[in-house]
């Protein structure tokens, strides 16, 4: 990234760092569908993979709209959590498949706030340079990790629940 010299230089940036991001996290999830044994998680993070990667190519069509370059920024923040994600559920993971489950959901929702930030973010910069239609798409991006994030919650409650009582 080259030093921005405007808000359309920053919003470009912000789209292909959450291309990267996005990329990253739908390689997690898949990884993570594939650790979970509850059948209603692995559902879950199966179909927010297909969403993760449509999302994708939501970005890549507005960089090409934009007549930026198509090519993602390494994003060092998902990085991050998709480090930690790889540590607490396979290096470091439970043997009982409930925590594990817990862990997973936890990691999960933090990767899906940093969309939700980020996703909001840009779509802010669209508005701000006159973009409505890309500020609605990044918006219904946002709206989409909600839902996704909602029902892990209610998932990670159910666990959390059952785990208790089992203690």
């Amino acid at each position: 990234m080259s030093t921005p010299e405007s808000l359309q230089d920053i919003y470009a940036d912000e789209i292909k760092d959450l291309w990267s991001a996005n990329d990253q996290m739908a390689r997690s999830v898949k990884a993570l569908a594939g650790r979970v044994h509850d059948p209603k998680l692995k559902q879950m993070l199966e179909g927010s993979h297909e969403g993760i990667n449509q999302h994708a190519q939501t970005l890549k069509g507005l960089l090409e709209k934009a007549d930026e370059e198509v090519k993602p920024e390494k994003c060092q923040g998902m990085a991050g959590l998709v480090s930690e994600a790889e540590k607490h559920t396979a290096k470091e993971a439970p043997e009982d498949g409930e925590l594990l489950d817990i862990i997973v959901l936890s990691q999960y929702q933090r990767m899906c706030h940093y969309g939700i930030s980020g996703f909001g973010t840009a779509a802010t910069y669209a508005k701000a340079l006159g973009r409505k239609d890309d500020a609605k798409a990044l918006q219904t991006i946002v709206a989409d990790i909600y839902k996704a994030d909602e029902y892990a919650s209610k998932l990670a409650e159910k666990s959390e629940r059952a785990v208790a009582k089992a203690a």
